[in-house]
């Protein structure tokens, strides 16, 4: 009796990963309609288009230029939710004077195809390639990369030449976080999509500036501390009290603007 429960308990397990194996991604990216912010928040300025990747997908994209500056930062959203979900930030861009190219990933805001570490990758390199085409250089170029989108703006940094990287709420890789939230699968075997920041990070050459919340209950701060304490470039950190999404005030603000100042 004992020996048909232990087995059923295995067959049973077993079942489990291989459900979180072929299933692992609706775990990873969350591209459910989210707009919770109004068409009145969208600043008049900014530009919609599309942009495309090298496999042929539409990215639905914001763009904003200022003729008087040429920094220009291209914002790498997160895993969950629409690109008009960060309408706020890129409001606050606009602010600072500076150029901004906000794409959204595939398989997200209506764009087609579906998400992996090889896909967004792909999207962001599109994104430099439309910047590059409109006349700005990859040394003119920030990458700001959200949460998840940190994973890919740290692929980015290592393989051009970037005038700065921008890390907001940073993990080491989705093993470690797939670890804490799985503790009782083996992620390390069957994860697909490892954005490993922490191997890659001490590769990145150009300045790097890290904002990280204390309280961020999603990506945990030591994390973040984590990649900052390996970065071998400049670097800089913005370390407060907050959550994973953090909060745009006046603080935040001002600490992305030294940053680009000073590169």
């Amino acid at each position: 009796m004992k020996l048909y429960l232990l087995s059923g308990i295995i067959l049973l397990y077993l079942l489990v990963i291989v459900f979180f194996y072929f299933y692992q991604r609706t775990f990873l990216y969350f591209p459910e309609l989210n707009n919770y912010l109004t068409k009145e928040t969208i600043n008049e300025d900014n530009q919609q288009l599309t942009v495309n990747t090298s496999d042929n997908i539409s990215l639905k994209s914001y763009y904003y230029s200022n003729k008087n500056n040429t920094h220009t930062i291209l914002f790498l959203h997160g895993n969950a939710g629409t690109l008009e979900n960060r309408i706020y930030k890129l409001n606050a861009i606009k602010s600072l004077g500076f150029n901004y190219l906000a794409i959204s990933w595939r398989g997200f805001s209506g764009n087609q195809g579906e998400p992996s570490e090889f896909g967004l990758t792909k999207d962001a390199i599109a994104g430099l390639n439309f910047l590059n085409k409109s006349g700005i250089r990859d040394e003119d170029i920030y990458v700001y990369g959200e949460s998840l989108g940190t994973g890919v703006a740290i692929n980015l940094s290592i393989s051009r030449n970037l005038k700065g990287l921008i890390l907001e709420s940073p993990y080491t890789s989705i093993a470690e976080v797939g670890k804490i939230k799985f503790p009782f699968l083996p992620v390390n075997l069957i994860l697909k999509d490892r954005y490993d920041s922490i191997s890659k990070i001490d590769k990145v050459r150009c300045p790097v500036l890290v904002l990280h919340g204390f309280s961020d209950t999603i990506v945990p701060f030591y994390m973040g501390e984590k990649i900052f304490n390996n970065i071998k470039s400049k670097k800089y950190s913005y370390f407060v009290e907050d959550n994973h999404m953090m909060d745009f005030s006046r603080g935040l603000i001002k600490s992305l603007q030294e940053f680009i100042q000073k590169h």
